[in-house]
């Protein structure tokens, strides 16, 4: 398989430095070298296999399943380098719809700079759905994905138990449907919005949930303080 040394720079950042402390060595440039070639391929839009990845960066099939023993283990490698920066958002803000909209502002420019990545990962995620209730996807390890969750339970942690649980955990759900690549197949693909208007419907998006979260909870005797709602 043809791999093109000029894709887009994206994936360029991706492996370079995006963990905090590259390994180093034979053993570690095969590993990167590996990534970088499975890098460029997903953003090319191919979904490959570690065979495949292994021809393209002319390494044997027996070393690259040594550091990739599955399509997916390769494909979660791939999605957090591309994912990066993201995977350590922070915030010190004490205001949930401003966390919210900060996480926002950190990872959305990047997801749509590896769109074709993490479209690459869903389409995997896609097929192994369909060959599992096929009941041919034998004993092949699942792709699962799951960092949404994480991060958005931090965005809106400063409503941990001012809203019920079952709220909070409710609110993390609703946002997440709005958070990752999806939202740009959505509006991108089928709203045909510009990168602009996705990402301002997107925050719009965001910041309604939480306060309707927040509203719901002040009229049900919640105890989050209703000053909260006028910011």
């Amino acid at each position: 398989m043809d791999v093109s040394r000029q894709q887009s720079t994206a994936g360029d950042d991706a492996v370079r430095g995006s963990s905090p402390a590259l390994e180093r060595g034979p053993r570690a440039r095969t590993k990167r070298l590996m990534l970088e070639t499975a890098t460029r391929l997903m953003q090319a839009g191919v979904t490959p296999s570690v065979s495949e990845v292994a021809e393209a960066a002319q390494v044997s099939r027996a070393t690259a399943y040594r550091y990739f023993p599955s399509q997916a283990a390769l494909v979660k490698a791939v999605v957090d380098e591309g994912l990066g920066p993201i995977l350590t958002w922070q915030s010190t803000s004490a205001d949930a719809e401003r966390r919210v909209a900060d996480l926002f502002d950190t990872a959305m420019p990047r997801i749509e700079a590896f769109e074709a990545t993490f479209k690459a990962a869903l389409k995997l995620s896609l097929d192994q759905w369909a060959r599992r209730q096929a009941g041919t996807l034998d004993g092949e390890p699942a792709f699962t994905r799951g960092h949404r969750i994480d991060l958005l339970k931090e965005a809106i942690a400063p409503l941990k138990g001012r809203l019920p649980p079952r709220d909070f955990k409710r609110l993390a759900q609703a946002l997440s449907l709005i958070f990752g690549v999806e939202v740009l197949i959505v509006l991108k693909d089928i709203w045909g919005l510009d990168s602009r208007r996705t990402m301002s419907v997107a925050q719009w998006a965001a910041g309604a949930l939480v306060r309707a979260a927040i509203t719901e909870s002040i009229g049900e005797g919640g105890s989050i303080d209703p000053a909260m709602v006028a910011k």
